[in-house]
């Protein structure tokens, strides 16, 4: 089966994983994203720009109270170079896995090691929390306009992690995947995982894929574990001023 591509991901980031306002100025897109993290605030470009242009996009960014960033994806060598010359360095290096849904469904969690909720709960809520997923994040996953779900993963019959996922074009996005320290190394995070592949197969998906900074060393390991394969990366670049 063929893999989806990494701008193909791209696109199901953005759609699962939704910032609350999207404008065009000229080839750029601009995002207002509520204080929600560089996927939903970052700019991203079809072509490159003038200056003229560049500034006209940081002036709307700083208006929304956000530092001006872009998102460079697969192809966006001449743009990212653009932006080193003009001041950005960058942030975030990003790999993005993917596998066909049914290798990662077909393990099935053990019993009672994960729940599927919608809309989260609030012992969800502490434990995003506990791992820097605040308020601003969890009005993202209620915004998106798509098939969605969370799971609460328990350990030892007690709350010990959660996730959120939603599908865009057959292909389920995995999202804030978040295990409480106490409760780490116990299989939780792949039993998630694994919850989120069956729930996506049930609706038809045919892929899972998932993005996580190339500095977690632990969540690489995991993915590839599990069989997803690495098919690119994308950064941020921000403006250094900022």
């Amino acid at each position: 089966m063929r893999l989806p591509t990494a701008l193909a991901l791209c696109d199901v980031i953005d759609a699962t994983w939704p910032a609350a306002t999207k404008v065009a100025l000229g080839p750029i897109t601009l995002r207002e994203g509520l204080a929600g993290g560089s996927r939903v605030s970052a700019a991203t470009a079809t072509r490159q720009f003038d200056e003229t242009t560049l500034g006209d996009a940081e002036v709307a960014m700083r208006a929304w109270g956000q530092a001006p960033q872009f998102m460079l994806r697969p192809g966006d060598d001449s743009l990212d170079q653009m932006l080193e010359a003009s001041g950005y360095r960058i942030k975030d290096p990003t790999n993005l896995y993917v596998a066909p849904i049914a290798d990662i469904a077909a393990t099935k969690p053990p019993p009672v090691t994960s729940f599927q909720v919608w809309p989260p709960m609030e012992v969800q809520r502490e434990i995003w929390a506990e791992g820097g997923i605040g308020p601003d994040r969890i009005a993202i996953m209620r915004r998106a306009d798509c098939r969605k779900v969370s799971f609460l993963g328990r350990v030892d019959d007690r709350p010990a992690g959660t996730v959120y996922a939603g599908i865009f074009n057959k292909i389920a996005m995995l999202h804030a995947l978040e295990v409480l320290s106490t409760s780490r190394r116990k299989g939780l995070a792949a039993n998630l995982t694994r919850a989120v592949a069956i729930w996506g197969q049930k609706h038809k998906a045919s892929h899972l894929a998932l993005a996580t900074t190339r500095d977690n060393l632990a969540a690489n390991a995991l993915y590839a574990s599990l069989g997803m394969r690495l098919v690119g990366q994308y950064h941020y670049r921000i403006k250094a001023d900022a």
